[in-house]
Formats: C-alpha cells, structure tokens, sequence
C-alpha cells in the first residue's frame, strides 16, 4: 500500500496548482507563438505590404533625385534623411506593432500570463552537463524531436501541394510586362506565403491539447502528498483539537472574570447556572456575562459565593436563560419580567444587609416565562 500512495494518479489540488503557476509553472506552447507570428505576419503584409511598398520607392525616388549640391550639403542631407524615416515610419511601425501583439496574444493564449522571478532566477541544475545531457536523451527531447519532423513533413507537403496547384500561373509570369509580372508575382508569393503560415495551426492543433495533459501529469500528485497538503493546510487533526481546547480554556476564563462583576447568579440547582448584570446607565437591558451546565455551573456558583453574589434558585428561568441568551448579550424580552423580578429581589436584599431596607418578600416559586422560551427539563 505504501508503494501504492507514492504512485502520482490524483489530480493536482487547486493549491498545487497555484504554486505552480507562482513558479511558472504553466501549460506553453511554442508552436502556438510561432503559427501567432507568422500568420499575423503574412495578414499584415497583406493589408500593410502596399504601404511599405509605396513608401520604400518613394525612398528610392528621392535619393535617386538627390543632387551634387544636397548631397554635399550638411542640412539639406539631415532634413533628407529624417524625411525618408518619417515615409516609412507609419507602416512599418504599423507592421511592428502588429508582430507584437500577436506574438504576445500566442504565447500566452495557453496557460495564461505569468510571470515568476523564481522561474527566472538562474539554477544550478540548468548549468549541470549531466542533467543537460539526460533532459536531451529524455522524453521531452524525443517529444520535440517528433514535433520538429512533423513540423518539416507539413510545412515541405503544403509547398508542394501549394506550387503544383499554382505552377501554372507561376509559368505565366514570364509572358506579361514587366509591371504586371512583379505586381502578380508579390501577389502570388504573398498568398502562397499566407496558406504557407497557415499549415502550421495543424501542429497548434496537435501540440496544444499535449501541453495541457503533459502540464496535468508533471503536476499530479500521490495519495499521501494529498494528505500531506491537507494536514499543513487545514491543520493536523490533534493539533486543531488542541488549539479549540485552548480556545475554550480562554473563553471560559474570560467568562469566568465577568462572574464577580455579575448581581447575579441564576441556577438550576444541580445543571445550569447564568450570571445577568444590569447597569441602567449603559444598557437598557439586562446582560448575561457568564453560563455553563455540570462542573462549569458548579463553578460559576464557586465564583459567586465567593464575591458574595447572591444565587437564586430557579430552574425554569435558568434553563430559559441558558439556552435563548448568548455571551455579553441581552436577555429575551420575554424574560424581562421575571428576571426583574429576581434583580428586584437582590437589590432590596442588598438593602436589608445594610440596613436601609426592609426584608424583602420571596420569590414567587413559578417565575412568569413564556411557553416559546420554556425549556423541557428533559
């Protein structure tokens, strides 16, 4: 089984994926950047070859007209000069502009942009004669060995069939005037060139789809890389579970400080326990600042007695309490009732103590909660 999991037959994970590319690591195809060049190359011809044709003899005119006089002339030469650049500046930029675009649009037309200082950055590995000596033995190389003899075989078949379909318009070049036989003559060569280019989106078509599964195989990963990935991405198990008992020992703690700033501490005698505030000034509503069940209940009851916070037993309004009102918020309004009651009944027992009041009346044994927020002792 061990030898099973180190077997790369899983798919690479979205985070695979992502370092890859953050490494360079993408899908390329250089037949795809190269068909780009050429057929942008032949259609800009194309459309832009009569301007750069027009412009070059009017280059050609104009230095065949230059005089002794300018050409001897330091300014006049200059001014010519700068001139015959601004004739052919236009188009030619035009065309330039034109090759780069689509050599950019190709090369990243599969796989995406990307670029990576670690993919440029020099390695070791590269410079080493015996990798360099093994990568040209290696399968990659027989890949391209492959892809190079195809390349040859489409592009010499496509010449041939392109010449023996216009071999006779070639022979009638030589039986026209001289104007008209160069003007037919670019034009021919021109769409033979363009048909020429064209052949070689059956190599991107081949070469394409083989670098996107050759990318999807040097990235696959085993069973146990997966798992290793999981556990430094989410986290391994024991660890995690430490961690959310840390996290609990800390909220308790903190819950356990409010306890003796708390008026008090409601119980279920022997399951829940809740400690309400209730400062007029800051809340319109009574808080709960602290509550748990079984031995943090019990605590919580420590904590009060210790502080002197008076506990009340009333386990329908504990429970009540418990189970509808999280930390540090406001009670139910439903609960308002009874809860005033009991904060009522510690004020005036507070007074009592100090000698301020009289004994304060018990608590009614059934506190007014309403049925939505009874809970089944159950």
């Amino acid at each position: 089984m061990a030898a099973d999991d180190q077997e790369k037959t899983e798919d690479a994970t979205p985070k695979r994926r992502e370092e890859a590319k953050n490494k360079g690591q993408v899908p390329r195809s250089k037949e795809l950047g190269t068909a780009a060049v050429l057929v942008a190359a032949a259609l800009a011809m194309m459309s832009m070859g009569e301007g750069i044709a027009t412009a070059i003899l009017e280059v050609a005119k104009n230095q065949f007209e230059l005089s002794r006089a300018e050409a001897f002339d330091g300014i006049e030469f200059g001014q010519m000069f700068f001139g015959v650049l601004a004739n052919i500046a236009e188009p030619v930029l035009g065309f330039i502009i034109a090759l780069t675009i689509a050599g950019f649009v190709g090369n990243i037309g599969l796989g995406g942009f990307s670029f990576s200082w670690s993919a440029a950055a020099p390695k070791a590995n590269k410079m080493s004669p015996l990798k360099g000596i093994k990568r040209m033995f290696g399968v990659q190389a027989l890949v391209e060995l492959v892809k190079s003899i195809a390349k040859f075989l489409v592009i010499a078949t496509t010449a041939y069939l392109l010449l023996a379909a216009n071999f006779d318009d070639i022979l009638k070049l030589s039986s026209g005037n001289s104007e008209g036989a160069i003007r037919s003559a670019l034009e021919l060569l021109l769409s033979l060139f363009v048909l020429l280019c064209c052949s070689l989106l059956l190599i991107v078509i081949i070469d394409a789809p083989y670098q996107i599964w050759n990318h999807n195989k040097q990235l696959k990963m085993s069973k146990q890389e997966i798992k290793d990935e999981y556990k430094q991405s989410e986290g391994k198990p024991e660890v995690k579970g430490r961690i959310r008992q840390l996290q609990r020992e800390m909220a308790q703690r903190r819950m356990m400080a409010e306890v003796p700033k708390a008026d008090v501490v409601v119980v279920n005698p022997t399951h829940y326990s809740v400690a309400i505030k209730y400062d007029r000034t800051v809340n319109a509503a009574p808080l709960m600042v602290a509550k748990g069940n079984d031995e943090i209940a019990l605590k919580i009851r420590e904590i009060a007695r210790e502080y002197e916070i008076p506990v009340i037993s009333s386990p329908a309004l504990a429970r009540a309490i418990y189970h509808s009102t999280d930390l540090d918020k406001p009670i139910p309004e439903g609960l308002f009732t009874a809860v005033a009651q009991i904060l009522a009944y510690v004020f005036q027992l507070k007074q009592f103590r100090t000698g301020r009041g009289r004994r304060p009346i018990a608590l009614p044994t059934e506190l007014p909660i309403p049925d939505e927020l009874k809970i089944d002792p159950s």
